[in-house]
This record gives C-alpha cells, sequence and structure tokens, in this order.
C-alpha cells in the first residue's frame, strides 16, 4: 500500500519509523518544515516576538506539527499564544484575541481553519497583522506567507514509488519520502501589498528573499 501526502505518518500510527515503515505500506509526507516558516517570520518580521497560534485542538495532525512549532519558536526566543476554536465562529472570535496580543500569526495544517482562511485571513489583514500558515492553500486563500513543498513533486514522487512496488519491492524496504530540501516560499500578492502600506508589525522583503527562485507569489 502506498500513501501521500500524509502530514504526520507516525503520529497517524500508519507506520511507526519513516525510514523503516515495516508491513506492507509507506509513501510520502508533507510534513510542515516548522523551522523554515519560523525562520522567514524573522527574516520579514525581525521585530516580531509574540507569534499567535490559531488551530482546533481537535485536527491531530495540526497539534503535532504545532508542538514541533513551538519548541523551534522557544529555542529562537519567541513566545507562542494559543487561540483556539472548534468552528469559524469561535475561531473568528480566536483570532479577534490574537490580533491584538501577537505581532504575528500562524495556523498548522488544519481542516477546519483551511476551510476558514479567507474570514481569518481578513481579521488579521484588517489589522494588519501578518498571518503565517501551514500551506499554499491557506496563503492562496489570503495568509501572507509559507514555505511549501511542490505538490506537483509529491505526486511524482508517489508515482515512483508506486511503480517500484508493482515491480515487486516490498513498501517496507521503502523509506517514507519526506520534502525537507528545495522548498517554495509563498506569499499572497494582494496581502503583501496590503502589509507593505502599514504593518503593525515592521516589514522586511530583503532582495534574496524576493529574487529567489523558489518563490511563488500567489495572487
Amino acid at each position: 500500500m502506498i500513501f501521500s501526502a500524509v502530514a504526520d505518518p507516525v503520529g497517524a500510527g500508519i507506520v511507526k519509523d519513516l525510514e523503516h515503515p515495516e508491513g506492507n505500506i509507506t509513501g510520502t509526507s508533507f510534513e510542515v518544515q516548522v523551522d523554515q516558516i519560523i525562520d522567514l517570520i524573522m527574516e520579514l518580521n525581525p521585530d516580531a516576538k509574540t507569534i499567535g497560534a490559531l488551530y482546533t485542538p481537535g485536527e491531530v495532525n495540526g497539534v503535532s506539527t504545532l508542538n514541533r512549532f513551538k519548541t523551534y519558536a522557544k529555542e529562537k526566543g519567541l513566545e507562542v499564544i494559543d487561540g483556539t476554536g472548534t468552528d469559524l465562529t469561535t475561531l473568528q472570535q480566536a483570532a479577534q484575541m490574537l490580533v491584538e496580543k501577537c505581532d504575528v500569526l500562524f495556523s498548522p495544517n488544519d481542516n477546519i481553519v483551511a476551510s476558514g482562511m479567507t474570514a481569518l485571513a481578513s481579521i488579521a489583514l484588517e489589522n494588519q497583522v501578518p498571518y503565517y500558515a501551514a500551506s499554499d492553500s491557506m496563503v492562496q486563500d489570503g495568509a501572507f506567507a509559507t514555505v511549501g513543498i511542490d505538490y506537483e513533486e509529491l505526486g511524482r514522487e508517489t508515482a515512483r514509488m508506486t511503480v517500484e512496488v508493482l515491480k515487486g519491492k516490498d513498501p517496507a524496504d521503502i523509506p517514507v519520502k519526506v520534502f525537507r530540501d528545495n522548498l517554495s516560499i509563498y506569499i499572497n500578492q494582494k496581502t503583501l501589498d496590503s502589509l507593505e502600506k502599514d504593518c503593525r508589525t515592521k516589514l522586511v522583503l530583503p532582495e534574496p528573499v524576493m529574487k529567489a527562485d523558489n518563490l511563488k507569489l500567489l495572487d
């Protein structure tokens, strides 16, 4: 069996070990590279000290991502303040609370947040607070920026694994592929244009970022 685009295969109980998945299963993971997202926050908003984490506590993958995010943020001297909700209404209330307390916002891979991203991102933008997210689709829907995978490449890798298995290779002998390198920087152009006018936290746009080959500006 080949799985595709699972954020945390170990945490989800699909495999016990990424290098040696065991059983009759392997696949690809889009594990959010939280260190690279935090590094981007520190590069674009160097004065940021507090990050508001907006998420749904019942989303296992999102909570797993956020725990790693908090660990790395602490290493970098950043404070993370939680704002949770179980539906769009309570998430909007949490977002309003966070924009009053935090320099920037962040949401992990969270289905409920993603489905309401347009409304949540508008709260951040109305308050001129940069809103970072875990996926390019969230940025497409109004969040400011992220660092993430190219899903076409993930699809190609999943197909390559499938071919190997069809040719007789044991899935247990194929390590789970986690995309950690050669990721893309995604920035929402309209959100950027608005933040450039009056961002609450200092906004810096370094030339190495804005002219990087892996930068993708989304409308």
